[in-house]
């Protein structure tokens, strides 16, 4: 394709992205599951090139930022809380549903070397990072849940990469260690955790000395592509080193970041990941006819890989099931027996937890990446990219309805002392206080007497709430709808006042930014 094409291409695929999302919210559809079926219904339209996708290049530009985007957001403190059972997901169930996979492909194909069904397993075992985010978003889970699942979309990655290294390796070599597979996963997490921490430490010593704000939101975005590839590049975990590097960074932001900073970089930050999100689905299905060509086509594939690509799909779904229930169970025995620093989920998150292993762009990366000569490699591509697929669509369609089901109340006993509305009071109440200092001058004179008065209104407001919140939470709501309507009235009246001369674009710029963030807030206090 020549250049000009290309970007074309790109072009289209982005005008395609905005109208499957708004076909998706119109019809109730997960925006990743249009995306995915669109990007596969433009794959056969007719003249249209066939699209290649590097899978090396594809990890780069995509799960990086994507990644860091997961980890910047995440809650700390419940995930150290937490922290073992993330671990069991994103390692203990990648290497059970890895084996599982094996054994089941092999029961399938006996014929087919037990390294290349290996390698089938640690292709489709890991849950993906971007369609983890594109199911929870949409869904409110309590927090045990959602670190547990964020955690494990962080992390489990790294496991599968790792595995997949060693299955190709033993696929063309014919040799495997377990003890050798074992030390250098601990190699490859702890040094690239080392390269991650370096990473965002240095970030935070530069920020602190730069005085541009857009080389800083940049050089922010930045921070996941560097960690990522110093990682690789000294054959560590890029994964983990992008993990590490963005905790950091997110850690130090309050005290690196200027307010400006935080709202248009997240600004920015948000409409990029928007977009490689978009990008990353779309991908995914323009990749279906690649496939779905090198296995033979589509009655190829029906006639002879569709029961055993269902029974691999069961298969992924039960192995997950059996590794959570299972975990549940044996946390159940040793509280039994007096060890009750863990809880078991119960029945119902633990049915939410195994509903939640969706597949996607790793999954679609490692197949593509498998060298020719492997046996059974038209087998795991169409394998890999029918799991991603069936857990989307399945799965990522019909995980709110499971959560809806299961009624889940927060049962953590480690949540926050105080709550949002206490927090604010608190907040409030110190800034009465300094507000109170600052108001008279040394000889005792009120200097401000209407910042004063504000400060008192405004701290007296939020302690009723926070004493009150259900009951004036009606109230509330009122209060900030007539708040939108009067910042509304306001800005039509800027812009009549610009439209007939009165005011240049300098002070439509300034009040309008001011109306802005009157609005945002009204907005945010409202939900």
């Amino acid at each position: 394709m020549q250049p000009t094409q290309i970007f074309e291409l790109v072009i289209a695929m982005f005008l395609a992205v905005i109208a499957l999302h708004y076909l998706a919210h119109r019809i109730g559809l997960p925006p990743s599951a249009a995306l995915m079926a669109g990007g596969g219904l433009l794959a056969f339209v007719p003249g249209l090139p066939a699209i290649t996708v590097d899978p090396s290049l594809v990890l780069t530009i995509f799960l990086p930022p994507l990644l860091m985007d997961g980890a910047w957001s995440i809650a700390i403190s419940p995930l150290r809380r937490h922290l073992f059972g993330v671990l069991s997901l994103a390692v203990g169930a990648v290497l059970f549903t890895c084996a599982l996979v094996a054994f089941v492909t092999h029961l399938l194909f006996p014929s087919l070397p037990w390294a290349a069904c290996a390698l089938l397993g640690a292709i489709v075992s890991p849950p993906d990072a971007v369609s983890a985010r594109a199911v929870l978003e949409r869904v409110k889970l309590p927090q045990r849940l959602q670190i547990l699942l964020e955690g494990e979309s962080l992390l489990n990655d790294a496991s599968g990469l790792v595995l997949f290294r060693f299955a190709v390796a033993a696929s063309i070599t014919g040799m495997f260690s377990i003890v050798d597979a074992a030390g250098s996963f601990l190699l490859l997490a702890f040094g690239g955790a080392l390269v991650g921490a370096a990473v965002g430490l240095v970030w935070v010593k530069i920020v602190r000395r730069l005085g541009d704000e857009y080389i800083i939101i940049v050089g922010t975005a930045l921070i996941s592509w560097t960690s990522y590839i110093l990682a690789e590049f000294l054959h560590l975990s890029g994964v983990i080193a992008t993990v590490t590097a963005a905790v950091i960074a997110s850690w130090n932001q309050y005290t690196v970041l200027s307010a400006s900073n935080r709202v248009r970089g997240g600004s920015f930050w948000t409409v990029m990941v928007f977009l490689m999100e978009a990008a990353v689905f779309i991908l995914i299905g323009l990749s279906l006819r690649g496939v779905i060509e090198r296995a033979g086509g589509f009655g190829v594939v029906a006639a002879t890989m569709t029961w055993p690509i269902l029974a691999i799909l069961g298969t992924l779904i039960l192995a997950r099931f059996a590794w959570v229930f299972g975990s549940d169970g044996v946390i159940r025995l040793l509280n039994a027996l007096g060890m009750r620093k863990y809880g078991p989920l119960g029945a119902r998150a633990a049915t939410v937890v195994g509903w939640a292993g969706v597949r996607g762009v790793v999954t679609l990366a490692l197949a593509l990446s498998v060298p020719e000569g492997i046996p059974g490699r038209d087998f795991i591509l169409v394998a890999s990219f029918s799991v991603i697929a069936g857990t989307l669509l399945i799965q990522g369609m019909t995980l709110g309805r499971v959560i809806e089901w299961a009624q889940l109340k927060e049962v953590d006993s480690h949540l926050p002392r105080l709550n949002l509305n206490q927090a604010e009071a608190a907040m409030a109440k110190v800034q009465l206080e300094t507000m109170t200092r600052l108001a008279y001058d040394a000889e005792g004179k009120l200097i401000h007497p209407m910042l004063l008065d504000q400060f008192q209104r405004r701290a007296g407001a939020i302690a009723r709430l926070a004493e009150r919140t259900e009951e004036l939470r009606p109230q509330l709501h009122a209060h900030f709808d007539t708040l939108l309507v009067v910042v509304a009235a306001g800005r039509k009246e800027l812009l009549r006042l610009h439209r007939d001369g009165d005011i240049d674009d300098d002070t439509l710029h300034e009040l309008e930014r001011d109306l802005d963030l009157e609005e945002l807030i009204a907005i945010s206090n409202k939900a």
